[in-house]
């Protein structure tokens, strides 16, 4: 899939959503036995590289879950929708499998709104970096495109204290 617009100009006004980690993480992990021993850390860095590869716009947050459920972000431009769920299943032998979704509307004057979707199945580790690209691979290297860098690590006391922290110092609108 190609798109010859820019993605600037797809994108002013881009507006980021995650959704199901603050759910699970205002329920005090203390207060469901065994919760915390399977919840998992995923971390995404979100951008948008443009023909010269210049980050134009990157974002990273950091959500608690747990196996099975999953984490969606939602990037929203003047005429360009991206929705994406990531979701960690763990098996009993330790082995991770990470399921991420994408379905993207793409308004393109003259041609109307296009839908696509997509769902890859992706084997991992702890700590291993997987890369996804909502709008197709890269394609050519100086193609705009946009990213999403997501890793996985083990839920840790430390953890916690840093999401604390952040969400102190974050400003309600």
């Amino acid at each position: 899939m190609s798109y010859p617009l820019k993605l600037s100009i797809i994108l002013s006004g881009i507006i980021l959503i995650l959704t199901a980690g603050d759910g699970l993480y205002s329920q005090s992990l203390e207060e469901l036995p065994g919760l915390r021993e399977s919840a998992v850390v995923m971390r995404i860095i979100s951008r948008i590289v443009e023909e010269d590869q210049q980050v134009v716009w990157d974002s990273e947050n950091i959500q608690i879950t747990i196996s099975g459920r999953p984490v969606g972000l939602r990037l929203v431009g003047t005429n360009l929708v991206v929705a994406v769920q990531f979701t960690p299943f763990f098996r009993q032998d330790g082995r991770h499998t990470l399921v991420a979704q994408g379905q993207i509307w793409i308004n393109i004057p003259d041609e109307g709104i296009s839908y696509y979707t997509t769902i890859q199945t992706i084997p991992l580790e702890f700590q291993e970096q997987v890369f996804f690209f909502p709008l197709g691979s890269r394609g050519a290297e100086n193609e705009p495109h946009i990213e999403i860098q997501l890793v996985l690590e083990p839920y840790s006391e430390e953890t916690a204290l840093m999401l604390d922290r952040s969400r102190e110092n974050t400003v309600s609108p």
